[in-house]
């Protein structure tokens, strides 16, 4: 059973099977916002993912980058981040149109930030996600 369907802007549809939220910044202790800590932050989530779905591709889905502080501080400038990290596992229909559509899925991981902790749901899912080029990123495996 899936946590929602999600509509793609290519019309196919996937379920979501799993998926983790956490504060973009949560256990931050010291410091601020910036580019290297930004792209730490994404290396974890991206090995992470992978470490915890090794049979499925992952894929980052390039979040925005607010730049509300045009100075810089001893690191580099602000560099702000949507405040929620998404991993999501999705499956759909098989690619391949030779498999046997009982027997196979496709699957994807994807990573990706939103402004808040909701489950994305049909076509009201975040624009970047929508647009997941699903053919080209999934793959297919046997139940």
């Amino acid at each position: 059973m899936s946590l929602t369907r999600v509509v793609l802007t290519s019309g196919r549809s996937v379920d979501l099977a799993e998926l983790r939220l956490s504060s973009t910044y949560g256990g931050m202790l010291a410091g601020y916002p910036c580019k290297p800590l930004n792209d730490l932050r994404i290396k974890a989530l991206l090995r992470t993912a992978e470490h915890t779905f090794p049979t499925t591709p992952v894929h980052l889905v390039p979040p925005p980058r607010e730049h509300p502080d045009q100075y810089a501080g001893a690191l580099s400038p602000v560099e702000v981040l949507p405040p929620v990290a998404c991993v999501g596992n999705f499956h759909s229909t098989a690619l391949t149109p030779t498999h046997d559509p009982v027997l196979y899925r496709s699957t994807l991981t994807v990573i990706w930030f939103q402004p808040d902790p909701q489950v994305p749901s049909g076509c009201d899912a975040d624009a970047g996600l929508r647009g997941l080029d699903w053919e080209e990123l999934a793959r297919d495996y046997e139940l």
